[in-house]
């Protein structure tokens, strides 16, 4: 059986790795790269780092605008789909090459297994919003972390196909957890581990600013990995000076280091969806910028909180009274219980 496997952006890459490593056992598995993240720290390190198998086809898509970026994966993806005829699709999570894939398979009548389904920040502002639910409405395998996931999809009708498998990023930090490859600390003394992206807290001076000044009013240092667009953004708005206070910025690390950095710290700020999870995994406590979170299981017990409009707030950080559930989001084989879905999807 052949499976085609869709990743473009850094959290698809750390999930690949799990599911590639059981995958191949099972089927001749083709891996599609379209080039959304390419970055090397961002995109290239995984292959090199984490030992995964270079992609059967890197497409270079990076960069343009949402529609011009999903319309040129699709024409890329669908010659691919057409030359190989895979017996299904696998995306992952929410992305631009998520919804290309999907609607490529879709249109071709190939079934779609979405991994990372069925959640929803109810936030139809962000692209990751549409492109999840998108995904979710053509799927033909549902695989979602959390009961809270299918709740979700219950709720638009959907219930054929869904099934709890856990977090796939799970697996991973699990696996730097007992092979004990995590670093020593790479910072004297205590900090707080910052990564920020997301259009609206980057993309705007105003708001920029507002970001950069909060941070700099921390009680401990913030080392801030510094997405590329983001450092992009800090020279434009010409904020410079409000990086050479309590800040500072590092580029975005690869992923052993992140997790190094992360384990480490005093705490995470984040607007990131998988770093949330790992941080709760590593029991570090997140304060994540954002008005809402799809993962809002890590809102428990005080261990991750969201702050955005008034970021006052994160003088709070970290939170006091935390716990942490271990088996939060599965018990890290979910790229297992994966495989087996898809057997059984495939053999009737």
């Amino acid at each position: 059986m052949k499976i085609i496997a869709i990743i473009g952006a850094r959290p698809q890459f750390i999930k690949h790795y799990p599911f590639e490593k059981e995958a191949i056992k099972h089927f001749d598995l083709v891996t599609i790269h379209t080039g959304q993240h390419y970055d090397e720290n961002m995109s290239n390190v995984f292959f090199d780092q984490l030992g995964m198998r270079k992609p059967n086809y890197l497409l270079s898509l990076g960069g343009g605008s949402h529609g011009a970026q999903t319309g040129n994966m699709m024409i890329a993806i669908e010659e691919i789909v057409q030359k190989e005829k895979p017996d299904a699709m696998v995306v992952y999570g929410d992305t631009n090459s998520t919804l290309a894939g999907a609607l490529v398979a879709s249109k071709l009548h190939i079934p779609i297994v979405h991994i990372e389904a069925g959640l929803r920040s109810y936030n139809q502002e962000m692209p990751e919003e549409i492109n999840r639910v998108l995904t979710d409405h053509i799927s033909s395998l549902l695989l979602v972390p959390s009961q809270k996931s299918v709740d979700n999809l219950a709720l638009e009708g959907i219930s054929n196909g869904v099934h709890i498998v856990g977090d796939i990023m799970k697996d991973l930090v699990m696996m730097c957890v007992r092979n004990k490859v995590i670093g020593a600390n790479p910072i004297d003394g205590e900090y707080y581990y910052a990564t920020l992206h997301r259009p609206y807290n980057v993309d705007e001076a105003e708001r920029l600013t507002y970001v950069l000044q909060s941070l700099n009013k921390l009680d401990k240092k913030v080392v801030f990995a510094a997405h590329p667009r983001t450092q992009n953004r800090i020279k434009e708005f010409g904020l410079e000076d409000l990086t050479k206070g309590n800040i500072e910025i590092i580029d975005p690390q690869p992923y052993f280091q992140n997790i190094t950095y992360l384990h480490h710290s005093q705490g995470l700020i984040t607007d990131s969806g998988g770093m949330q999870k790992e941080a709760y995994w590593l029991e570090r406590p997140c304060c994540t910028v954002r008005s809402e979170t799809e993962w809002v299981e890590t809102l428990k017990n005080h261990s991750n909180m969201l702050v955005f409009d008034d970021l006052k707030d994160m003088d709070l950080f970290p939170p006091e009274n935390i716990s942490f559930d271990e088996e939060l989001y599965g018990t890290g084989d979910s790229s297992k219980l994966i495989c087996d879905h898809i057997c059984q999807l495939l053999i009737k």
